[in-house]
């Protein structure tokens, strides 16, 4: 299985890009993990953002892809849930696990319906950039977790 994050956003500030790249490396030692930078709508109209940012990111997605959402609304996941979830995945043969962190807008609902989960690391709102390097220590996290290896302390 590979591991794609992909995000409608920005380049990372260097501080951020510091630890992402750092993660990344643990990562790789578990799963092949890549990273994706689509770049957001210039319009002003929000429906008119969603929908071009969608197809951006659907004009990429392959049919047998799985695609899990990130957004406020979704469910909420200890990080032994997420490990649980990842194996899961890896277990029904997924070939290509994507996690999407939508626009700032958040993702039109062609989106939200093609994603087959949707996960909330918080009810807190955080800046892109950060949900990156979370998402990359969760990651990294939840693969210690099923080598069982003691980054995570139960």
């Amino acid at each position: 299985m590979k591991i794609s994050v992909w995000s409608v956003g920005k380049n990372n500030e260097a501080y951020v890009k510091e630890g992402i790249e750092l993660f990344t490396k643990r990562i790789e030692h578990y799963y092949p993990i890549d990273w994706k930078l689509i770049s957001p709508s210039k319009h002003t109209d929000i429906a008119k953002i969603k929908k071009e940012e969608a197809d951006n990111i659907l004009k990429n997605l392959q049919s047998n892809d799985t695609l899990i959402l990130l957004e406020e609304t979704g469910k909420m996941l200890s990080s032994p849930g997420l490990a649980k979830l990842i194996q899961q995945k890896a277990n029904q043969s997924t070939q290509k696990l994507i996690f999407l962190i939508g626009g700032a807008y958040g993702v039109s609902d062609e989106i939200k319906q093609r994603a087959q989960f949707t996960w909330s690391l918080s009810e807190l709102v955080f800046p892109h950039m950060l949900v990156r390097l979370l998402i990359a220590e969760q990651i990294y996290r939840a693969c210690s977790i099923l080598a069982n290896e003691k980054y995570h302390h139960l």
